[in-house]
């Protein structure tokens, strides 16, 4: 099921008010819909095939993004490190329609195979197979056809993929699901329409993923948020960079520059995200206290957008720079983002990676 329609998160998502309460019977229908497709999954009436290689599912259940593509570009760097060949696979939201499963490269178009992957391959500089199609399992085929030395595969979001078989790690197999959770957690902790949830919060996963800020006493790793209660948890602490132009990424400066060189209502930080607060918090941190222009997801951009923007110094995001290949304004500076995996988490994923393959046992 699609939500792409869903690309703004309204306001009422947030908190539980009239309008959702309106949408709730909306929301108990979508629930039974859910739980027919998880009856039908667990009694194998439809039966799966399975992939011949682990998969690492990174996923939200939440509409929006959480910080996903971050975590794709250090999972696959981490388990590169640790002497893994890992492969990329994508739905490749905001794409174009396709037919059959394509390869993705730092060169190809983000309106053909979307705008995340294409930024996967630019931040690791191609160095890992992506391909991307709606049909996860078609994507793994050719993937694994065309590089048959992956012994990984990590799905950006297919969480709700019925499709996607895995076996979970919590039943002893090799497939991990990672759920992002960032600091607007489940919001009214309403499904779908009257919340902003693809599945119950209660949902079992693996492990789950924290990004952004928390709010003062919730969400916090080890503390008593019921959420986390016999849970397994890991904290991701993201970085912002040096700054890069548009046009020139040779010419950089540091975001303590940009502060200091320009006053603070001409500078506008531009997003196009899930959650594009999430970044103008990470400026406002380092001292960038300008406008901001929030988007929704996936949103395009053309030379007429920024021209009308009355500013000195322009900030977007790496995953808004794959589509401004075209735009030629000098104002416009890249600012790239980093997340770092904390030991715990690579040590615990070695060590599901590292199990038999359950789907190959003897007699």
């Amino acid at each position: 099921m699609s939500f792409s329609f869903f690309r703004k998160a309204p306001k009422f998502w947030e908190r539980r008010g009239p309008t959702s309460l309106v949408l709730l019977p909306l929301s108990w229908l979508y629930g039974l819909v859910l739980r027919a497709r998880r009856l039908i999954q667990d009694t194998g009436l439809v039966k799966q095939k399975t992939a011949p290689v682990p998969i690492i599912i990174v996923g939200n259940i939440r509409v929006g993004g959480t910080g996903k593509t971050p975590i794709v570009i250090a999972l696959a760097e981490r388990l590169q490190q640790l002497g893994w060949r890992p492969g990329i696979i994508s739905r490749g939201y905001g794409s174009s329609s396709q037919t059959t499963p394509l390869e993705v490269s730092s060169h190809s178009n983000p309106a053909l195979v979307g705008d995340e992957p294409v930024l996967i391959a630019k931040r690791t500089h191609d160095q890992f197979p992506i391909w991307v199609f709606p049909k996860r399992q078609k994507s793994i085929q050719a993937l694994l056809k065309h590089s048959p030395n992956v012994n990984v595969i990590i799905s950006d979001d297919g969480l709700q993929h019925s499709g996607l078989a895995r076996w979970p790690a919590r039943e002893g197999g090799r497939d991990i699901e990672l759920v992002v959770r960032d600091g607007r957690g489940e919001g009214n902790g309403f499904l779908l329409p009257a919340g902003p949830l693809r599945e119950p919060a209660t949902r079992e996963r693996d492990a789950t993923l924290f990004t952004g800020k928390a709010k003062a006493g919730d969400h916090q790793v080890g503390s008593q948020d019921e959420y986390f209660l016999g849970r397994r948890a890991f904290s991701l602490l993201s970085n912002l960079g040096k700054a890069y132009q548009l046009n020139n990424p040779a010419n950089t400066q540091t975001l303590a520059q940009i502060a200091e060189n320009n006053l603070p209502n001409k500078i506008t930080a531009v997003a196009a995200l899930g959650n594009p607060q999430r970044f103008f918090d990470d400026l406002l941190k380092q001292g960038i206290a300008g406008k901001t222009i929030p988007l929704p997801d996936h949103a395009t951009y053309t030379p007429e957008f920024f021209s009308k923007i009355n500013a000195q110094c322009i900030l977007i995001t790496e995953k808004d720079a794959v589509k401004c290949a075209d735009i030629t304004d000098e104002r416009i500076w890249v600012v790239p983002m980093t997340l770092t995996l904390p030991d715990t988490l690579a040590d615990w994923l070695q060590s599901i990676l590292q199990r038999p393959d359950p789907y190959r046992y003897t007699l």
